[in-house]
């Protein structure tokens, strides 16, 4: 039986050994991370042995008397996740199980939420991941031939890595740049990102690296990764005009890549569903997955 949980019904302690024991766990789904992206969230819980045998994030809130479900900023899947796989069956059970007081249903599932071909209100998003479980020389060798001339031409620029720097500083970078043109997002959303940081590395589930130039000694490029069940995901970053003229996101990914190579992680990029980015994230060699996403409107 499926149980409709308001969030103060929920036991942390119970849903975060079910996200720890879910084959397809992700860092969006543990309790910390969802009580910064959407505190008073709500969930789907089946219960067996007095354990959280299966859960679903219910990301709701309520607008001109309309009670919906989306998906909070910085949180790319959610979903069902299970201490077993998840069968199509399964993923079924949750969507009818949702309480129809949500008129609107927005969200996005995870990789490892089956459906059968052709199910209604489900469309398809594209994720790219990177198995680092090789030596760096294999890796370097699978690069698309931009990416590899990308990356020469940023080495040849002498650029260097520096870790730990303060998301505040890559924030900035973002914020000055690409994001003069991210007009949702606004001071509310960049401390969120801040809180969300500074928890997941208080529990090392995070590290942001910088690139710095080696003529200004600024920090032109970073990023934020969150680490959690054997995956990096490459959360967020900034990069100002200098930048990208030296390549430093290529440059960066890199060291990332070289760092962690041949050990059982996946690096997961993050996306996307915007071809250019898709382009130069299938570049470094990683492969195309797909997560779907469900909309019900209920009027």
């Amino acid at each position: 039986m499926i149980n409709y949980l308001k969030h103060d019904q929920i036991d942390q302690q119970r849903w975060d050994d079910c996200i720890a024991h879910a084959p397809n766990g992700l860092v969006y789904a543990w309790s910390w991370y969802l009580e910064i992206v959407h505190p008073r969230w709500e969930a789907l819980v089946e219960i067996v042995d007095d354990k959280y045998l299966s859960v679903m994030p219910l990301t709701c809130n309520r607008k001109y008397g309309i009670n919906y479900l989306f998906q909070p900023f910085f949180v790319q899947q959610l979903g069902v996740f299970s201490r077993q796989p998840v069968t199509q069956e399964t993923t079924l059970r949750f969507l009818k199980a949702i309480p129809r007081k949500f008129r609107l249903v927005e969200i996005r599932l995870n990789e490892g939420n089956p459906l059968p071909e052709g199910q209604k209100r489900v469309d398809y998003h594209r994720n790219h991941l990177l198995d680092l479980n090789h030596d760096y020389d294999t890796l370097l060798s699978n690069y698309h031939d931009n990416n590899k001339r990308n990356l020469k031409k940023s080495l040849n620029n002498n650029l260097r890595l520096v870790k730990q720097v303060p998301v505040e500083t890559i924030i900035a970078l973002f914020r000055e740049n690409r994001g003069a043109s991210v007009t949702h997002w606004g001071d509310p959303e960049y401390e969120r990102l801040e809180r969300l940081t500074a928890k997941a590395m208080s529990s090392s589930n995070a590290f942001v690296y910088g690139v710095e130039s080696s003529d200004k000694q600024d920090v032109i490029c970073g990023a934020l990764f969150m680490v959690s069940h054997n995956r990096i995901t490459f959360l967020f970053s900034g990069n100002n005009a200098l930048g990208k003229d030296q390549h430093a996101m290529v440059f960066l990914l890199d060291q990332v890549i070289r760092e962690f190579a041949g050990q059982p992680l996946v690096l997961d990029f993050e996306g996307s569903d915007d071809e250019n980015l898709a382009r130069f994230y299938h570049g470094f060699g990683s492969h195309r997955v797909f997560y779907p996403g469900y909309t019900f409107r209920f009027f």
